[in-house]
């Protein structure tokens, strides 16, 4: 794994919410990260995302980064596809931090059998589209004028791993 000396990757559990609730609202404040404008509650995020494949980075004691699942569809031929969400703490940006965490999901994904992980990024947030490029992921295209954010329309670019693995 590549990333800081000491970063420690494991599941994510309900008391680190305030964490990563935290890292969420860093994220929403770039204005590069998602169209959400408030963090949500726990109850809210929790029944919004699976509970394969929550994760957490560490240095020491303190969350420093978090990724977790979303199905795409309620539909039982898309079981294995998801969209997934990464966000790293502003301190611990450019550090390696989110490729790790990335990497590893595409490990604990595969291994839960998931074979999509998809997932739309703002084509301003250059850090994100590089970690992913070097995960494996694909660019699928770019969604012109998608959403509103802060009354101003928005770009995404959609990403795309398939797992040589899950789905086989």
């Amino acid at each position: 794994m590549t990333g800081p000396a000491g970063l420690i990757i494991a599941p994510m559990t309900p008391e680190d919410w305030p964490e990563v609730r935290r890292i969420y609202a860093e994220g929403i404040a770039t204005g590069n990260a998602t169209f959400e404008t408030e963090t949500p509650t726990w109850d809210t995020w929790d029944r919004n995302h699976l509970s394969a494949c929550r994760l957490t980075a560490r240095v020491g004691d303190a969350v420093v980064a978090w990724v977790a699942i979303s199905p795409v569809s309620a539909r039982p031929c898309y079981a294995g596809v998801v969209e997934h969400s990464v966000y790293v703490a502003e301190a611990m940006r450019g550090r390696g931090v989110g490729k790790a965490l990335l990497a590893e999901l595409v490990r604990v994904s595969e291994a839960s059998g998931y074979w999509t992980l998809q997932s739309s990024v703002f084509p301003e947030n250059q850090a994100s589209l590089a970690i992913h490029l070097a995960c494996g992921f694909r660019i699928l295209g770019r969604r012109k004028r998608v959403a509103m954010l802060n009354g101003r329309w928005r770009d995404t670019v959609v990403v795309e791993r398939r797992s040589t693995v899950a789905g086989e």
